[in-house]
């Protein structure tokens, strides 16, 4: 939507957590690793597109399920739910370089959770956007 403002308090806070958790993972102590290295090739690009698709959401990035808008330009144009997938994957990247095998524990619980709500979002979307959503959801990907 033109004139959507596009950095709120939830953005820079979302910016933060990831801009700050990678940080502490790449300027730690220690050599670095095979898995280091990809924690580097994963989880920053990751944090970048994860940024990106968040910025482009704008004010139609919600925590619950709501349709005030249908996105489809940017990264939403070749993923639903871009935010998900981006963040699942700085997740594994962080984990990888932290070679915690608890973390994978909590990877476990966040991908179903993510794939639940991604159903929910789409169950809402349609609700509002009907064949307009169905049309969309045909020539993207999650």
């Amino acid at each position: 939507m033109p004139g959507d403002k596009k950095i709120t308090s939830i953005f820079v806070l979302q910016f933060c957590v990831v801009a700050l958790t990678i940080s502490a993972v790449v300027f730690r102590r220690g050599e670095w690793s095979g898995a280091r290295r990809a924690e580097l090739s994963i989880a920053i690009p990751a944090a970048v597109l994860f940024v990106a698709a968040r910025w482009q959401l704008g004010k139609s990035f919600f925590v619950t399920p709501q349709a005030h808008a249908l996105v489809t330009h940017g990264v939403d144009s070749r993923i639903r739910n871009p935010i998900y997938v981006f963040s699942g994957l700085t997740l594994l990247g962080i984990l990888i370089a932290l070679q915690s095998r608890y973390g994978l524990l909590l990877l476990a619980v966040v991908i179903p959770v993510q794939v639940i709500r991604a159903h929910q979002e789409t169950r809402v979307l349609e609700a509002r956007f009907g064949d307009k959503h169905r049309e969309y959801r045909q020539g993207t990907w999650f």
